[in-house]
């Protein structure tokens, strides 16, 4: 091996010792965190087990009270080709559904009901109109009902608002805000509201 190839060499294993030493010291230098999460955080992102939890139903009985009759009726066209809510009215692939809010579960004369849906039980109020709505199947395994509900709650409480006023013409049930807000006075301002009562009016 000549001189002109063994400095060649030299210069080579001189840069390697030298690239190296500078690996050396830039570890010593400068130390990587380990990452509390893989990958880069996106502003605005929302963690997957947050965005697959829904959001809690309202009570029916807050949706009743701000439910649009008309809506009712544009809902029912969906359920127009099984039943009918005319007075009087024939009962067709389902009974007719006059005054049905408020009567017993499976009663209606002259429809043959399943089995399963008599053996229910119990009226067609409210809530367990918005329970049978919501999935017949569910509220009684094996009824002859062909209809797989009505996934949107204010579908729902549209629906049954105008069911209701074809023939049955319930009150409607107090919004539970509205049923805790009532029994929420104290002792304090109930003797405030009966000493204002006393007070007359100034004329």
């Amino acid at each position: 091996m000549d001189i002109r190839t063994n400095t060649i060499a030299g210069w080579i294993l001189a840069a390697l010792f030298v690239a190296l030493g500078f690996g050396m010291v830039g570890n010593l230098l400068f130390k990587p965190e380990p990452l509390e999460k893989p990958g880069y955080p996106i502003e605005g992102a929302v963690e997957a087990t947050d965005a697959g939890e829904a959001a809690p139903e309202q009570p029916i009985e807050t949706l009743l009270a701000s439910a649009d009759m008309a809506k009712g009726a544009e809902v029912f066209k969906k359920c127009a080709s099984c039943h009918n809510a005319a007075d009087g009215g024939a009962n067709g692939i389902g009974p007719n559904l006059w005054g049905i809010i408020g009567k017993p579960i499976a009663q209606h004369a002259g429809f043959a009901y399943s089995d399963v849906l008599k053996a229910r039980g119990g009226n067609w109020d409210f809530a367990t109109m918005n329970e049978w709505l919501t999935n017949p199947r569910k509220f009684a395994s094996g009824t002859k009902m062909s209809f797989a509900g009505l996934a949107n709650p204010e579908d729902r409480a549209n629906v049954i608002v105008w069911l209701n006023a074809q023939g049955s013409n319930l009150p409607l049930p107090a919004a539970p805000e509205a049923a805790a807000a009532e029994t929420t006075t104290t002792p304090d301002n109930a003797e405030v509201a009966a000493d204002n009562a006393a007070v007359p009016a100034a004329e």
